[in-house]
């Protein structure tokens, strides 16, 4: 089973649960229609990685930088900068047919971690990514359609929280390709003070 840090301890995830659609801006750039519900998908532990791995058998991958949380006691306990890699021409067919994502969403190494600190406020938390010295993506709790708390009370309408699970809430606008030794750097802020920052070479 993988594995995450939260500052001194070690825990093991049994999924992640993620939020699709959650950025209004992100929506309008893939063109999809402005969900009315949440909308959950779910990455097994499988997926689990502290690298950037290039999909074997594949031309093509997009990122997606979000703000990831542990839950504990169904509460958010930890935050960390994730990535949530997607294998957007599978998903596309996909989502034509009516058919799941996990083909496009749930593959080996498909949730890429940082370590994680503890948190106890929320509200002002952001996300940034750079691709080889680039920003290419930005947002925070407040841009969310659907805020992280709310995202659990309804997620546990249908499911439950292992302690040690993550939840991963969205991606802002600027999703795109990536190829082997990219450059990445996440960053998570509170307050436009940098909390954890991390380096990942695609591999």
């Amino acid at each position: 089973m993988n594995k995450i840090k939260i500052e001194n301890r070690t825990i093991t995830p049994s999924k992640v649960v993620c939020i699709g659609r959650n950025y209004v801006d992100h929506i309008k750039e893939l063109n999809n229609e402005m969900p009315t519900d949440i909308v959950f998908f779910i990455k097994p532990n499988s997926c689990v990685s502290n690298q950037i791995i290039f999909p074997k058998g594949h031309n093509s991958c997009h990122y997606e930088a979000e703000i990831s949380f542990v839950i504990e006691d169904n509460k958010i306990t930890a935050v960390g900068f994730g990535l949530d890699l997607t294998l957007r021409e599978i998903q596309s067919k996909l989502k034509e047919k009516g058919l799941p994502w996990e083909r496009a969403k749930s593959f080996h190494n498909a949730a890429v971690f940082s370590r994680f600190v503890t948190v106890n406020s929320i509200e002002n938390l952001s996300v940034e990514l750079s691709i080889n010295a680039d920003l290419i993506q930005k947002g925070g709790v407040d841009l969310m359609i659907h805020k992280p708390y709310d995202a659990i009370t309804e997620a546990l309408t249908f499911t439950d929280f292992e302690d040690g699970d993550i939840l991963m809430t969205g991606t802002p606008k600027g999703v795109g390709k990536f190829v082997v030794g990219d450059v990445f750097v996440g960053k998570i802020l509170d307050n436009e003070k940098v909390l954890i920052e991390e380096t990942f070479i695609v591999q």
